[in-house]
């Protein structure tokens, strides 16, 4: 971990959740990217168990404010969500003909789709809990 970066587990906290898009290019600007998102959001929230108490996705970034997972923790949640929703939303260039990806060396490319890291803010007290969740309505 970085230094001088502290996340803080297992208090069962809140977390609001910041996290950007690569360059904070608009990769989430569709309806159609934000609903495979939004898909994704909630194949994750299934499979790790936690609470959504709410969320915003922006065509560049994304706020969510969550409990802890029963499963894993944030970090291994956003890894998940990250991972996944880049494999659904980002076109592989892969080439037609095997000879001309050997040609170009090229196996399969992607570029990022999210910023490395993300930003997490423990939420421990209902004032916090109401400032998140009324920056996130503002924000959309």
């Amino acid at each position: 971990m970085t230094s001088g970066l502290h996340r803080t587990y297992g208090a069962h906290h809140l977390h609001f959740i910041t996290c950007s898009c690569y360059r904070r290019l608009p990769f989430l600007k569709t309806a159609a990217a934000r609903d495979r998102f939004l898909s994704v959001f909630e194949q994750t929230r299934q499979r790790y168990r936690f609470v959504v108490v709410g969320y915003v996705v922006m065509p560049e970034h994304i706020h969510l404010l969550l409990t802890e997972p029963e499963v894993g923790d944030p970090s291994t949640v956003m890894q998940v969500l990250k991972q996944r929703t880049a494999r659904a939303l980002l076109p592989t260039n892969k080439r037609k003909d095997p000879r001309q990806r050997n040609l170009f060396g090229e196996e399969l490319r992607r570029r990022a789709f999210w910023q490395a890291r993300f930003y997490d803010f423990n939420v421990w007290t209902t004032k916090k809990r109401v400032e998140k969740l009324r920056y996130m309505h503002r924000n959309r």
